[in-house]
């Protein structure tokens, strides 16, 4: 996914330890997958996918594809930790808006709250709040939000349906389409209405 550094795949990997990644990394390394290389700013390796490895990439990202036409959501596939997760590794920092901006978002019947910081340069997800204020507030149906996320339902449609509203000033909140990313496999995904 365009990561080849051991600090920026950690990151992307929700809640894995660092020893894990790394005995993973060795792990693929010896299986062919991938090569390390010296990290050309001089300081430790960086990852790459090997032959081998490339069209391992195709096979997952086949199943992925399968997947995902194929995908059912039924109550207990919810898991609001791992789709907030799933929306900070797949913010593009191009779409942020210009100036940092807080995000809460409330899903209905669910106590946690979050906490999405959008800046270009270095975005964030919060469990609890960081102090700065809140921009927006999304207060939205778990798996209306996770329709959204997989490309199933389209903002619009889940505003108009009122699974979700946004609270704030109304430029902001018009700009969520800009922001708001999906899944990188959403291009496969059944409409659900």
């Amino acid at each position: 996914a365009g990561r080849y550094h051991f600090s920026e795949m950690l990151k992307g990997l929700h809640r894995m330890s660092p020893s894990l990644l790394g005995q993973r990394l060795r792990s693929l390394e010896r299986a062919g997958v991938i090569e390390t290389r010296p990290n050309p700013t001089g300081r430790g390796s960086t990852y790459h996918l090997t032959e081998a490895g490339s069209q391992l990439a195709e096979l997952v990202g086949a199943l992925g594809i399968w997947g995902q036409k194929h995908l059912e959501i039924q109550p207990e596939h919810l898991d609001s930790d791992y789709l907030m997760w799933g929306l900070l590794t797949h913010l593009h920092g191009d779409k942020l808006p210009p100036q940092r901006r807080v995000v809460r978002f409330e899903f209905h019947d669910e106590r946690k709250r979050y906490w999405l910081v959008l800046r270009r340069d270095d975005p964030d997800l919060c469990y609890s709040d960081p102090g700065f204020g809140d921009d927006l507030v999304i207060r939205a149906d778990l798996e209306a939000i996770t329709r959204v996320y997989l490309g199933e339902l389209s903002l619009a449609d889940a505003r108009r349906c009122e699974l979700l509203e946004i609270e704030g000033p109304r430029d902001l909140a018009r700009g969520v389409d800009d922001w708001f990313p999906i899944s990188g496999f959403a291009s496969h995904a059944r409409a659900v209405r």
